[in-house]
């Protein structure tokens, strides 16, 4: 009867010890399943963030190009309003010039009428 006893328990342990070891696996196999799905989903998201990160770059590198041109192209307009600046400049030059001959001729006109006139007197 105790060996009876005894086979009858271990009989027991070991269909509880199989049960727990399948019981094991499966928790395992579900642990593994949800680690994969966890880890599949995580990378769905750094693809798209390394995607979204890969066009800003070429966005930024476009961007930088272009306001490269655009430095270029103000540096000319400026050089060109210098230039029309002092062509203007010049032009007052000449215009200051020509005024100030204008009034030296009328001045020595004057004065050569005036010595004309004193001579033509008896």
């Amino acid at each position: 009867m105790l060996s009876s006893l005894v086979k009858e328990h271990q009989v027991k342990q070991a269909a509880r010890k199989e049960s727990q070891d399948i019981k094991r696996k499966e928790a395992v196999n579900a642990a593994n399943e949800l680690t994969n799905a966890l880890v599949e989903h995580l990378n769905v998201g750094v693809a798209q963030a390394y995607l979204n990160q890969k066009k800003l770059d070429a966005e930024a590198k476009q961007l930088h190009q272009s306001a490269i041109v655009f430095s270029k192209q103000t540096s000319q307009w400026l050089s060109l309003i210098d230039n029309f600046n002092s062509a203007l400049k010049e032009l007052g030059d000449v215009e200051n010039w020509t005024r100030t001959i204008e009034n030296d001729m009328q001045n020595i006109t004057t004065t050569l009428e005036y010595a004309y006139k004193v001579s033509q007197k008896p």
